[in-house]
């Protein structure tokens, strides 16, 4: 799925501990590595990637973001669209987001908590790369609006994403999961938490369209089923790990579109299976 702007702590995610509940302002670092990378289900870069973020809460409810993506090869020189990025960062995303959780308590008819967000993210690259046309198209812009129901089993979380410059697109995605705590904690977080989930992506004409995907339609795009393993190191130290597989399960126009996507110097199929590490801090 595309990188984007998630919203911190909107579920009380692990990562972000107790520390939010003690002062106005609280940060949280990250470094991840990834064995691809991934946007709607399409290679971006078949090679690992390597992605240092970090993102500031204010007063619960404000989040600031950035995170740096880092090619770890020479896989672009294949291809003169990429250039050689070994070693260099390929893309730069920056954003922020308002986000609130309303509870039974704030609104009587609500029959359990309800996260909301709205966010604006700036997708930058670099032009210091030998390849890419350096163009200001290249770069865009996006406004994502969330909706999650934590408390629910099935977790079920909700992200609406607007391209506002490349393809002026419209990115709709539904993610179901569940996590298991394996090993309690001392406190509400558990000290080994596996979440199995599945997302289903969704894009108009003008996304599908923008990916070479199809002219003429829009539809189901990215099938991702995924197991993230989440181990609480400390109060404010985590580490995970996932796996995942995905696919152009439903449309057969889309699915042979991403496989002529893939097949530009990819990969020459539509279905992919990634993996991935990251340690976060939260202070």
């Amino acid at each position: 799925m595309k990188t984007v702007f998630a919203v911190a702590c909107v579920a009380g995610a692990t990562a972000c501990g107790a520390v939010a509940d003690k002062v106005p302002v609280s940060a949280e670092f990250s470094l991840a590595f990834d064995s691809k990378f991934m946007s709607y289900g399409l290679v971006d870069n078949n090679a690992p990637i390597v992605t240092p973020s970090a993102s500031v809460e204010f007063f619960k409810h404000l989040t600031v973001e950035v995170a740096a993506l880092f090619d770890t090869t020479k896989y672009g020189r294949k291809w003169g669209e990429y250039g050689n990025r070994g070693g260099k960062y390929i893309e730069l995303d920056a954003g922020s987001a308002f986000h609130w959780i309303f509870s039974p308590e704030d609104v009587a008819w609500l029959p359990t908590r309800v996260g909301v967000a709205i966010g604006y993210a700036y997708e930058y690259h670099p032009r210091h790369m030998g390849g890419g046309t350096g163009e200001p198209g290249d770069d865009t812009q996006f406004v994502i609006a969330d909706l999650e129901l934590p408390d629910l089993w099935l977790e079920p979380a909700l992200e609406i994403e607007r391209d506002i410059d490349r393809d002026n697109g419209t990115y709709v995605n539904l993610e179901l999961g569940h996590t298991f705590a394996l090993i309690d904690g001392d406190g509400e977080d558990p000290l080994l938490a596996f979440r199995p989930s599945v997302a289903q992506g969704l894009g108009n004409t003008q996304r599908t369209r923008g990916y070479d995907l199809a002219k003429d339609h829009g539809g189901l795009m990215d099938t991702c089923i995924k197991g993230e393993l989440t181990w609480r190191i400390g109060d404010n130290l985590a580490l995970s790990g996932y796996v995942a597989y995905s696919d152009y399960l439903f449309d057969s126009t889309l699915r042979e579109g991403a496989r002529a996507y893939e097949a530009s110097g990819r990969a020459d199929t539509s279905y992919h299976f990634t993996a991935g590490l990251a340690l976060t801090a939260s202070f």
